[in-house]
């Protein structure tokens, strides 16, 4: 479930601060531009393309090595490789030409799967630099694209963007895993794998030649500060403090959900095809909920539905103390897809909207979204180290479920960082 690995960004004004000089033809009132529907379509097809062969690599990896192990260095590779380059194409994306590093992160992305298809079985041999080369991909390409998300929306549309997001990745989850699935069982694995790495291939193709007609906005002469963010982190006072760690929370859950769960229900089934039709249900049931949330979501009501949707998200995982089973699977996955639009949708948009809240800030969107990057990719190892420790010392379902489940509370710690900043009338003071 790529919960949305990295999410969409938000920039603009807020009520009495004018940063028009930094987001050029901003719209007011909710209603989104041509360029916020062509970013969404990018995405979308950025999304799709991974989404029929992403959900699958862990699944190809275990096939190869039977090693949770192994799993394990690949996404510890892929995250702190992705970390580095968010840094490093920061400098870029500022002083130059961002989209660049939107589309080099996409052909790097093609790449990687044009690279497992050339491996096949041998990826196993090479699963960190693989996860390197993924992580490399994803640093590029969110690094821009949460610099342009950020400067194309507003605090009026900014759940509005969300949500819609949220559906076009649900859309995504529906579709590519349960093609990727039939593809793979009809074909009898390694035919299928090279099919639907192939197929993500060309739609990675596409997105590139959406990009071209992405506009290229920034801010002429300013410099691009190497450490704002750790400057940020040790103001006194400063918003960022709490922020960070909410972030933080929000990364130690991801780091093991992000790769784990397709990985356990393959295991529990031997069936790339259920995985396929689990991805379908969930995303069907995530889609209607993010359309409902981010309907129905405002600043007078974010606080409480927040606090619901990260107190839900663990206590879904508790049927899986019964038994780990594709029944109790699948009602933790459709349990986590009601609930989590109620806990991304409001801590992507309020973190954007710190970003955004005065010029100053504005101006420095780049570094602040490296900021948030770093609290992602802390998050995550974090979370990624705890499960190299569990599975290191016993791989048993019992083990695996209590992890989930340690991993899976942490966002409550987040919402009692971000709470102060969830009130309708908070303005980050």
């Amino acid at each position: 479930m790529k919960q949305s690995h990295h999410g969409v960004k938000t920039g603009g004004r807020m009520p009495g601060k004018s940063v028009g000089r930094v987001v050029p033809g901003s719209r007011h009132g909710g209603a989104m531009d041509a360029q916020a529907i062509l970013l969404l379509t990018v995405q979308g097809l950025f999304g799709v393309a991974s989404a029929l062969s992403g959900t699958f690599i862990p699944v190809y990896l275990w096939k190869a090595s039977q090693s949770f192990m192994l799993i394990g260095w690949y996404t510890l590779g892929q995250y702190i490789t992705s970390g580095i380059i968010f840094w490093l194409a920061g400098k870029w994306v500022k002083e130059h030409h961002k989209m660049y590093s939107l589309r080099l992160g996409i052909v790097l992305s093609g790449a990687f799967y044009f690279t497992v298809l050339m491996l096949g079985q041998q990826a196993k041999t090479y699963s960190i630099p693989l996860g390197m080369l993924s992580g490399m991909a994803l640093g590029f390409y969110w690094m821009a694209y949460n610099v342009v998300y950020f400067e194309i929306t507003e605090p009026d549309n900014r759940d509005r963007f969300n949500g819609i997001a949220g559906i076009l990745g649900s859309l995504s989850g529906i579709i590519a895993p349960w093609v990727s699935g039939f593809l793979i069982t009809t074909l009898h694995g390694e035919r299928g794998y090279k099919l639907i790495f192939t197929i993500s291939l060309v739609i990675f193709g596409l997105a590139v030649v959406g990009s071209f007609w992405l506009k290229n906005r920034g801010v002429i002469g300013e410099k691009y500060k190497w450490f704002l963010g750790l400057q940020e982190l040790k103001e006194k006072g400063n918003p960022w403090r709490r922020m960070f760690g909410a972030i933080v929370a929000q990364g130690v859950r991801e780091g093991v959900f992000m790769f784990l769960i397709g990985l356990v229900i393959y295991i529990a089934t031997k069936n790339e095809g259920k995985l396929g039709n689990f991805s379908l249900i969930t995303s069907l049931v995530a889609l209607i909920s993010f359309w409902f949330v981010g309907k129905r979501l405002k600043p007078s009501n974010r606080r409480i539905a927040m606090l619901a949707g990260t107190i839900m998200i663990g206590l879904i995982i508790l049927p899986l103390f019964y038994k780990v089973t594709y029944s109790t699977l699948l009602i933790f996955g459709i349990g986590t897809s009601l609930f989590i639009p109620l806990y991304i949708i409001p801590m992507t948009s309020r973190v954007f909207d710190l970003i955004g809240h005065s010029e100053e800030s504005a101006v420095n969107r780049e570094e602040l979204i490296v900021l948030r990057e770093a609290g992602l990719i802390i998050g995550r190892v974090i979370g990624l180290a705890a499960y190299l420790v569990v599975v290191s010392q016993t791989q048993t379902p019992a083990a695996i479920v209590t992890l989930m489940f340690c991993v899976g509370i942490v966002p409550i710690a987040g919402w009692f960082f971000i709470r102060p900043f969830l009130s309708a009338n908070n303005k980050f003071r």
